[in-house]
Order: C-alpha cells, then structure tokens, then sequence
C-alpha cells in the first residue's frame, strides 16, 4: 500500500488512494511558524485492522524530519497514536 502526499499552501494531506477513490487520509495545516498540526485523520471501513491510520502517521513523521518541523497533533486519533509511541516519535512532537 502507498502513501502518497500532497500539499497546497499552508494545507495538506497524506493519504491513500485505490482506483482514483481516496480511501484514507490524514489532513494537516502549516502554521507561520513552520508547525504542522493534525487536524484529522479518516480511514474507509475496508481499511480497518490493516494498520493504515500509523502508516499515513508514520509517513507523516518521516516529512516532518526531513523538512525539520515539529508537529502538534490535534485529531484523537494522532494525538492517541503519539502518545502511545513515545519514544518513536518523540523528536518531532511538539512540547
């Protein structure tokens, strides 16, 4: 499965598609000051149990590293997800 990303000005989303229909995405928002926060996070039922919410999180982590950003995740579903990894993303969370 393949996460793609796309982002427009200060928006954007990481997200799966399959037959031109998105069935998973994770939607975020650029601050001024090079934030980015989750905002949502929403998975089609034939993706549950597949582990497709970390993924698109995952992916989500590996850009905020690379661009240098820190990262306020607002949505339950990262928040929880953060929370629950630590250690693992704990270098691009936001204190």
């Amino acid at each position: 499965m393949q996460v793609l990303h796309e982002s427009e000005e200060n928006k954007g989303a990481f997200y799966v598609e399959e037959n031109g229909k998105r069935l998973a995405a994770m939607t975020y928002s650029m601050t001024p000051e090079k934030l980015l926060l989750i905002d949502h996070t929403e998975v089609d039922d034939s993706l549950r149990g597949k582990n497709v919410g970390y993924q698109l999180l995952h992916k989500l982590v590996e850009y905020a590293r690379a661009e240098k950003i820190k990262v306020i995740p607002l949505c339950p579903f990262a928040k929880a997800t953060f929370e629950k990894k630590g250690a693992e993303f704990a270098d691009v969370l936001r204190s």
